[in-house]
């Protein structure tokens, strides 16, 4: 069905465009949806140039195609022929190229994609008003007309402020687009590093327990299987907590009672699930650490005591907080085989592990590195200064 042409006679143009301007303003300050605004704003737009019809274009992201995604006033037909062109594809074409107003009433280009039915007879002249911001173009908008009779140069000078305010809500949905896909992606790392942290190091403690419950049941140890039968249950319920709490805060919690709490349990299950002597001292941590910067500094120590517990092959690891005015540093050590360069890492996630412990420390605004210790084994390093500590 074939929308009628407004009454171009309603209002004088300088009328109509200030109540034009209203609207575009109006749209704009509310955030509408693009679409709906460009549908609304169509109609006025060609009521005020006098033309019978008229048509917005909007480039593809790829930037090669124009898409018709609102029109006023076209026929079925040629809206279907009209829905996506070549950028370069005749009059809005050279208005899009060209950066400027474009008048012809040479449609031969036109008429052979949609037809001499409307194009020629119905339609004898067109414009096209290049849609830019900041020397980008985003698109084209047309306005068709029964004659050849050009507007009045105030009338033009509307029809390209009203090209410049269009460019500017393309723009701002264009940026707004760009930050909702940001945001999506920087949630779901966020959930892969609380996945990881949470879930996969229980999993892996699962797996690495498993073979030993089967060793311990296959030689008629009760007593250690009765033990890593108990490990394994602790460990798939806490698996099963962490799930819940993501799946319902997506964030894991520590202690309740803080980060120095929740690292000396964390220290209380490395010793009892491993027979690696683990010394911790903390002689520095805060009080005053907000709930963000605690939940980063403990998931790098508890990522970096399970990269220990899985792969050093280590007799002793050391834990250390120190702390004054002007800073802290964490230090994790081992004297076990030593870091492993990446592409030598196990199919475990120990490479991926170190990835999102870095990317804790860059929110903490902090210094990270895994390298040797002097003396051997690896060493994991973590300074923050004492401002990205303050909650």
């Amino acid at each position: 069905m074939e929308r009628t042409r407004p009454d171009a006679s309603a209002a004088p143009p300088h009328a109509g465009g200030a109540d034009l301007f209203v609207q575009l303003a109006a749209g704009l300050a509310e955030g509408r949806d693009l679409r709906g605004l460009l549908d609304r704003l169509l109609e006025p737009v060609v009521a005020l140039a006098g033309a019978h019809s008229g048509a917005v274009r909007l480039l593809s992201e790829s930037g090669e195609r124009l898409q018709l995604v609102s029109d006023i006033g076209l026929p079925n037909a040629v809206h279907r022929c009209e829905a996506t062109v070549d950028r370069g594809c005749g009059i809005c074409g050279d208005a899009a190229g060209a950066r400027r107003i474009v008048w012809s009433s040479d449609l031969r280009v036109c008429a052979e994609r949609g037809g001499d039915d409307f194009f020629g007879r119905t339609c004898s002249r067109m414009v096209a008003v290049p849609l830019q911001r900041r020397g980008r173009v985003l698109g084209v908008y047309n306005l068709f007309f029964a004659d050849e009779a050009e507007p009045s140069p105030q009338v033009m000078a509307l029809l390209r402020s009203v090209g410049e305010l269009l460019g500017l809500a393309l723009d701002n949905a264009r940026l707004e687009a760009q930050s909702v896909r940001a945001s999506v992606m920087q949630e779901r790392q966020a959930m892969a590093a609380e996945i990881h942290d949470s879930i996969a190091q229980t999993l892996t403690f699962v797996k690495m327990r498993l073979p030993l419950l089967q060793d311990a049941v296959a030689e008629g140890d009760e007593a250690r299987s009765l033990a890593y039968l108990s490990d394994v249950r602790q460990a798939v319920g806490d698996a099963h907590g962490s799930l819940r709490e993501i799946v319902t805060h997506f964030r894991t919690r520590i202690d309740p009672r803080g980060l120095a709490h929740a690292l000396e349990a964390l220290v209380a299950r490395f010793r009892e699930r491993n027979t690696i002597v683990l010394a911790y001292a903390n002689t520095g941590l805060p009080l005053s650490l907000s709930d963000e910067v605690q939940t980063e500094v403990f998931h790098i120590v508890q990522e970096a005591l399970a990269n220990i517990e899985r792969h050093s092959q280590a007799r002793h690891a050391w834990l250390s907080i120190e702390g004054g005015p002007l800073g802290f540093e964490l230090r994790v050590d081992d004297d076990g085989i030593g870091a492993r360069p990446a592409d030598e890492q196990c199919d475990e996630g120990s490479h991926f592990g170190i990835g999102i412990m870095s990317e804790r420390a860059q929110r903490l605004r902090g210094e990270f590195s895994v390298g040797a210790r002097p003396g051997g084994g690896t060493r994991v390093r973590l300074a923050w200064n004492a401002a990205g500590a303050a909650s």
